[in-house]
């Protein structure tokens, strides 16, 4: 299910883009303006709106680290912001003066990519904030702009409809003829890409008129777009079936944004607004994580892997560190309070402490679950191992955290049959906690 939550409506002009970090979400217009609002209330930051431009922004985007928020415009320049405080730290010009129409940052916030109407392709270096390398497509303006996740490689799309992958030294290595009628958007996918090269999977339909934007969801198995007949339209990736239509926006949706770390999709229109939905994750999206965490071992995880990790443990504060620092599974198991303090510069003692708890309980659960866990011990909301089960009035048995939640976010429905519950009382089920004791106890042995 997803629901729609709120709508923003302070720009004055068409929303040309969105974009999401840890905490926060960006959008800009063609009214020369950059907003950032909090992800908490949706509050305006006090230092929004940001007013660097002198013409339409087009695109915008915060580094994975989340320290930094670009974003481009008609005026030929990519500006660089601090995202803490919305001070202006630089401003990109692109060499030929042409307008900038997509920014996007390395995975490893380290450089920026900024595209332009003339098919100008720029490598900024974010250190020195400098021009690096600068490329040209060979047709066509450039429009859009992803970064593999490993960041190895990037692929823009231009108004002639090819896409072409540049190595992070801004070498060509591939282009392909992708769209007759022009590219206008793409993205890929956080789940592991190997080779540089384009192949044709599959072909989306479902829309009555052109695609003007699309973003995968941080987990990769969701596909989302938005299009001139003024739906969105959320895709199963692993089968191409379509889960939603969402039809609220009046005009043209231009611009769709996965959250990171939180179950949101923000959409954004020539109506002027910027629709925030939410997913009910615990029925669609928790069971197939879930699902991807039992077949990966901890140790294998992926950085982004991690991140979900994180923001399921409700510290997804710490995403732009870990990524900065390049902590994937292997690296999570192996911190210590030293390597918190020393490494990560995690200055306070409390967080330090709640992030070793979680880590060591994850330590925990991978010795425990070497073995296939019975079926019968995993909550049937999160797919997780039981701690504390309870019978709910259903007559399932739940972890009871989940089943709180559940009933606390208003759900007097059974999560296992869909029927009313007769009663929100939960009973502790001492004799399936034994049973799961006992075989973690058989598992350690």
């Amino acid at each position: 299910m997803v629901t729609l939550i709120h709508t923003l409506a302070d720009h004055s002009d068409d929303v040309n883009y969105c974009a999401f970090s840890s905490s926060c979400l960006a959008t800009c217009s063609l009214d020369k303006t950059v907003r950032v609002y909090s992800l908490k209330d949706f509050t305006q930051l006090p230092y929004s709106p940001l007013k660097g431009h002198t013409y339409a922004v087009h695109c915008c985007c915060f580094s994975p680290s989340g320290h930094f928020l670009a974003s481009c415009s008609t005026d030929g320049t990519s500006v660089v912001w601090d995202a803490g405080n919305g001070q202006m730290l630089a401003v990109l010009e692109q060499p030929s003066s042409s307008p900038v129409r997509v920014c996007r940052f390395s995975p490893d916030s380290t450089c920026l990519v900024s595209g332009a109407a003339d098919g100008s392709v720029v490598l900024w270096n974010m250190q020195t904030l400098k021009l690096y390398r600068s490329g040209n497509v060979k047709d066509g303006s450039l429009v859009a702009c992803a970064f593999a996740p490993s960041g190895n490689f990037f692929v823009t799309g231009s108004s002639c409809g090819d896409l072409t992958i540049w190595d992070d030294k801004m070498r060509c290595l591939c282009n392909e003829k992708a769209h007759d009628l022009g590219v206008t958007c793409c993205d890929i996918s956080s789940q592991p890409v190997s080779g540089a090269e384009l192949k044709h999977k599959c072909t989306l339909n479902g829309h009555s008129a052109p695609v003007l934007a699309c973003a995968f969801s941080h987990d990769g198995q969701l596909l989302v777009s938005g299009s001139v007949d003024k739906c969105v339209i959320v895709h199963e990736t692993s089968t191409g079936n379509t889960l939603h239509t969402l039809s609220q926006h009046t005009r043209y949706v231009t611009t769709c944004a996965f959250a990171p770390c939180s179950p949101l999709l923000a959409t954004g229109s020539m109506d002027k607004t910027v629709n925030i939905w939410q997913f009910d994750l615990k029925q669609a999206s928790a069971g197939n994580a879930a699902e991807h965490e039992s077949k990966v071992a901890v140790e294998d995880w992926s950085e982004d892997d991690v991140s979900a990790w994180l923001c399921a443990q409700d510290l997804a504060d710490f995403v732009g560190l870990f990524k900065t620092n390049n902590i994937d599974g292997k690296e999570l198991l192996n911190l210590t309070k030293e390597s918190l303090a020393n490494e990560l510069k995690i200055e306070s003692l409390g967080l330090r402490n709640k992030v070793l708890q979680k880590i060591e309980a994850l330590r925990m659960d991978t010795r425990a679950v070497s073995a296939p866990v019975p079926d019968e011990f995993l909550c049937p909301i999160t797919r997780e191992l039981m701690k504390d089960p309870v019978i709910a009035a259903d007559g399932y048995s739940y972890e009871r955290e989940a089943m709180e939640n559940w009933i606390t976010n208003k759900r007097r429905s059974s999560p296992m049959t869909n029927l009313p519950l007769p009663s929100l009382m939960l009973t502790p089920n001492r004799t399936l906690k034994m049973a799961i004791s006992r075989w973690l106890e058989t598992q350690q042995k």
